[in-house]
């Protein structure tokens, strides 16, 4: 069975996201640098090839009628020798005639623009000569002798194998710099991230050496700053995780010990059945094995009961419910109990009461509120279920007429396995716990008063409005 593959960690995500990064921001440096390189050189050619051009045009003069020129050639192969390329010239007369050089040095193309880079009538562009591509400048020299005479035209070209030698070398020794750079970035990168995440593997280290049952809260003080909302969420986490626990302890402590007794009084009961020759007697006894039956019965389903709803309550589900259809389904529930004792069990409010909450629990909360009430009411007493009218916050009412529960003695009554020593009535005392339980966690307040004619418990227990964002559970 293939599984999950696992996350990368903290470590290799952020070296993939920066290395990358890294190399990107590198190679757009160094394609930046070369074109700045590259122009600097052109630059540096363009200089001397209009050099050239004034070493010829400062030769230029108007003599016999006509332009002439005698070209210092051995200027030329000086800076033929300096450029390590081949340089053409001509010299254009007055119409444009030829004077010197290589006559079948193309005349400028129109339109090419003068160069804004120097004091001079020049005129950079790029062409063809002879099957090789040149760069040219185009010099226009003024002409004359006791008058000026007009503009001669000085065209010098280079071939362009020296430039793009030079540009080789600088594009390889640009890309070895930055490749370097990136190499020592790249190793820099690597030794920050492990150290700054060392105080993570001293968290992790931290927690592997904890006992299986610690639960106690991480110290925030060695953690970085940036992980400090994880370790609270760790923190908050485990101590839910804790009250969950300390639950169920507490949850098994009180199931063994109510049910220590009334198992000890059923198994003596089942001993003495067994020695008990009198039909009589026996039926007495089991008679009261069957009652300590039903209250054994009653005592599990009320633990399992707090025990759902204490898991439900640590892990609520609130949806839009019906209060009135939850209250009707648990009185249907429980009217065979109510028929049993001959107790008027009324259902009073047909119409909805929307309420947002968790089902299940709230289910629990007025089966065990009716349930109280038909336990502690007399025969042929009267129980009555109630619910908030149209438009007033949602509410449940359960009123019965039975003994009733004195002021000094309401609040106690909600404490688990808590019965009234004035009680008669069979019951293990974890209704109510329960029932209080579950308000807590739908943010509602119980309310507990006297019945009608001041007999008997009234018991109401009041949700906060559905539509109030601030007052809804989440």
């Amino acid at each position: 069975m293939s599984g999950a593959r696992p996350a990368a960690g903290l470590q290799t995500r952020l070296l993939g996201w920066l290395i990358p990064a890294l190399i990107l921001l590198v190679a757009v440096n160094s394609v930046s640098a070369y074109r700045t390189a590259l122009e600097a050189v052109n630059a540096a050619y363009d200089r001397s090839l209009l050099a050239v051009a004034r070493a010829v045009a400062d030769r230029v003069e108007f003599r016999g009628g006509r332009v002439a020129v005698e070209v210092p050639y051995i200027a030329l192969d000086f800076f033929e020798s300096d450029l390590r390329g081949r340089v053409y010239y001509r010299v254009g007369g007055l119409e444009g005639d030829f004077v010197s050089g290589w006559d079948d040095l193309p005349a400028p193309p129109p339109g090419v623009p003068r160069s804004q880079d120097y004091f001079a009538l020049a005129h950079f562009y790029d062409d063809s000569y002879r099957g090789e591509a040149v760069r040219v400048v185009a010099l226009h020299q003024p002409v004359y002798d006791e008058r000026p005479r007009g503009m001669a035209l000085v065209q010098v070209a280079e071939t362009l194998a020296s430039r793009e030698t030079l540009t080789r070398r600088l594009l390889a020794d640009t890309l070895a710099r930055q490749l370097l750079l990136v190499a020592l970035a790249a190793l820099v990168i690597v030794v920050v991230v492990r150290v700054a995440l060392k105080p993570l593997g001293r968290l992790r280290a931290g927690l592997d050496a904890r006992a299986a049952g610690d639960l106690s809260p991480i110290d925030p003080a060695g953690a970085p700053r940036e992980v400090g909302a994880l370790v609270a969420g760790m923190n908050d986490y485990m101590g839910r995780l804790k009250g969950t626990l300390d639950r169920q302890e507490r949850f098994i402590a009180d199931a063994s010990h109510q049910l220590r007794t009334p198992l000890a009084v059923l198994r003596t009961q089942a001993g003495l059945a067994l020695r008990e020759e009198d039909p009589a007697r026996l039926r007495e006894t089991l008679a009261a094995m069957d009652a300590a039956v039903g209250d054994t019965i009653h005592l599990a389903n009320q633990l399992l009961t707090r025990a759902r709803a204490q898991h439900g309550i640590a892990t609520p589900v609130f949806s839009g419910l019906d209060l009135a259809a939850v209250a009707r389904e648990a009185c249907l529930e429980l009217a065979p109990g109510a028929v049993a004792k001959s107790i008027d069990l009324a259902f009073e409010g047909e119409h909805p009461v929307p309420l947002r909450g968790d089902a299940t629990l709230m289910g629990e909360l007025v089966k065990n509120l009716v349930d109280n009430a038909i336990r502690y009411t007399p025969e042929g007493g009267r129980v009555a279920v109630r619910l908030s009218a149209p438009g007033e916050a949602p509410a449940i009412e359960v009123e019965d007429s039975g003994e009733g529960v004195a002021a000094a003695d309401r609040e106690r009554i909600f404490d688990p396995f808590h019965r009234l020593a004035s009680s008669k009535q069979p019951g293990v005392g974890l209704g109510l716990s329960i029932v209080r339980d579950i308000a807590r966690a739908h943010g509602a307040e119980i309310e507990l008063g006297d019945g009608a004619g001041g007999a008997g418990l009234r018991v109401r227990v009041r949700f906060p409005p559905p539509a109030s964002p601030a007052s809804a559970p989440r």
